[in-house]
Order: C-alpha cells, then sequence, then structure tokens
C-alpha cells in the first residue's frame, strides 16, 4: 500500500536484495514488487560488470545484495567497478554487508567485508545488514549505517528502543530519524546481595509503564532463595498495562547452585585429574584446557545460533591448527 502510495506521488524506491530475503530456491518477493513497478533493483551486472542506474534528479545509483553468511564477499573480489567509479556526479552506492572496520565489538564475529573493497568515488554509501547506528568516512564519501526499521530482538530494544533510518541530501546533510512506535522502558536489577523476596518487591513497584514495551533483565546471586521462588506471573499481572514485557534471567542465579560452582574446586580438581590422564604428545595440558575453556562458552546476547556456531568453530580450527 505505502508503495502504491509513493509511486502515485511519482516518487522511485531504488532497491538491493538482503541476504534475508532470498529462498532456499534463490528466488525473491522483490522480484514481483519490481516487475509490478513499485521498485527498482539496482544491482544489474553485465558483462562481470557493475552498473549504475540513473534516477530522474540525475543522482545514480548502483548497489549489491547480501548473502548468507557473507557469501556476497566474493562478488566484491571478482567484479569490475571500472564503469561505476568513473561515472561523474552524485552517486549512491547501496550494500548489504558489515565492515570488518566499522564492526562494534559485539559483532566482531558476524562475517565482514574490508572498507577497500567498495567501489571507490561514490559520494553516500548506504549500508545495511547489521543492526547498529553508525556514520564514517571512505574515499570522497560518507559510509552510514542507519540501524534496523525496529529492533529485532531484547537487547537492541534496549539499547536503541526504536528503529531508526537516515534522511540524506546531495551536500551530504545527515539526519537520523527515529521511529518511535510505543516508548521503551528498561529496568536493570542487580541481585548480588538479594533475597529473591527483595527482587520480586522491586519487580512489583515498577512505575511509569503504561502502553510501553518493558525490558526487565535481572543479573546476579540471589543470597536466599531460588530464582524460581520470584514470582513473574504476580510481576507480569502487575505490568498488565504495559504494552509488552519482556524479561532476560540468564545470568540470574541462585547461591546453592553457585556454590556448587566454587566448591567448583572439586570440579577442577576431577578436570584436572581426568586431563593429567588424556595427556600426549598430541594433546598437551594447555591445549586440553584451553578446548575445555572453548567448548564452555556461552552465547552472546543477541547473537544468532549460526553465528554462535560459526564463532565457536572458528576459534576450534584456531586451536586445532587447521586451515580456516
Amino acid at each position: 500500500e505505502i508503495l502504491h502510495k509513493l509511486k502515485e506521488h511519482d516518487i522511485n524506491v531504488y532497491i538491493i536484495a538482503g541476504s534475508h530475503d532470498y529462498s532456499s530456491a534463490g528466488k525473491t518477493m522483490l522480484d514481483v514488487l519490481e516487475k509490478a513497478g513499485l521498485v527498482e533493483n539496482v544491482t544489474k551486472i553485465e558483462n562481470n560488470k557493475l552498473k549504475i542506474t540513473m534516477d530522474k534528479t540525475n543522482t545514480k545509483i548502483s548497489g549489491l545484495f547480501g548473502l548468507k553468511g557473507g557469501l556476497e564477499k566474493k562478488y566484491y573480489q571478482k567484479l569490475d567497478f571500472s564503469e561505476v567509479e568513473k561515472e561523474n556526479g552524485f552517486k549512491i552506492f547501496m550494500f548489504h554487508t558489515a565492515l570488518n572496520e566499522f564492526k562494534p565489538k559485539e559483532l566482531e564475529m558476524v562475517e565482514g567485508l574490508e572498507l577497500n573493497k567498495l567501489p571507490k568515488n561514490f559520494d553516500y554509501y548506504a549500508g545495511g545488514h547489521v543492526h547498529y547506528i553508525y556514520e564514517g568516512d571512505y574515499d570522497k564519501g560518507k559510509v552510514v549505517f542507519p540501524g534496523a526499521l525496529f529492533p529485532n530482538n531484547f537487547k537492541e530494544l534496549e539499547e536503541f528502543n526504536h528503529g531508526s533510518f537516515y534522511l540524506v541530501d546531495d551536500k551530504l546533510n545527515l539526519r537520523n530519524i527515529r521511529i518511535k512506535l510505543k516508548d521503551v522502558l528498561s529496568v536493570f536489577i542487580g541481585a548480588d546481595g538479594k533475597s529473591s523476596e527483595e527482587v520480586e518487591h522491586e519487580l512489583m513497584n515498577i512505575k511509569d509503564y503504561e502502553d510501553k514495551i518493558v525490558t526487565i533483565r535481572i543479573e546476579g546471586v540471589l543470597k536466599s532463595g531460588k530464582v524460581s521462588d520470584i514470582d513473574f506471573k504476580k510481576v507480569l499481572d502487575n505490568l498488565n498495562g504495559a504494552y509488552v514485557v519482556l524479561r532476560n534471567t540468564n545470568k540470574l542465579r541462585s547461591k546453592e547452585v553457585e556454590d556448587i560452582k566454587i566448591e567448583g574446586g572439586n570440579i577442577e580438581n576431577l578436570e584436572e585429574d581426568n586431563i593429567k590422564e588424556i595427556i600426549s604428545e598430541d594433546f598437551n595440558e594447555e591445549f586440553i584446557k584451553n578446548l575445555i575453556s572453548l567448548l564452555d562458552k556461552d552465547k552472546k546476547d543477541g547473537e544468532r545460533n549460526i553465528d554462535f556456531e560459526s564463532r565457536i568453530i572458528k576459534e576450534i580450527k584456531k586451536i586445532l591448527n587447521l586451515e580456516i
């Protein structure tokens, strides 16, 4: 409906395909939208050369799709960009790829592309794929990641609260526009040194939540009581005026569980004994400990299963001195 309205007002919409737009058969719904005349895909390749799309404003646009697992990287290596780089005038390059030089620490395991692999001599580089807001420089132009149109997970709701996009003119004046659909109330409760009753009391005293998205993160070790003693149903009933309530208790533990981990000296002693039994020329003590430590790692907040698996496999290969 919105695309139809834009067409009625003679506003052109240009797209590239992202890594989530393809089916297993390599098809994409974007083809249907393009055939209906609602959008134009600017990824145009002829004889291994990337081509330019000319807008009625004389703005020149080109771009490259994104693929699952960062597989689009090979296209940046093999395609000929010389034609689009030589074009004069105001130019926009659209891409759906993380850039290694601009990735925040929490996204370090996301497959990325080196900045210098992007075609040069463009004024504006419109980035996508990674959900964070970033403005940087490359060659003569500006590189921008606008963030997601709406936060995709618990961590993004905490960090960004809202979605966003950018308005950019031909003078490269950048405006970040926030998409505020609902207010977000983020609540953090540190449970260290508190009883389960005290934590529940804090939860029951959350204020100013009406019609808001409420995120509740609780972390720490309870001094008494168990996590299951906290009546989350009662808490949710108390917050029934909220638009939605999301909670994260992944790092909340009871003292009993933590004591087992700390008595943990015993577990570590068992590990030491077992390690000594399997030490050999191929597997020394340091190697085995590193491997155990690696396999004990947890997923990071917001990390997808496929990225977590990829990170662990990559680190295992490094320890095993296998070619990555």
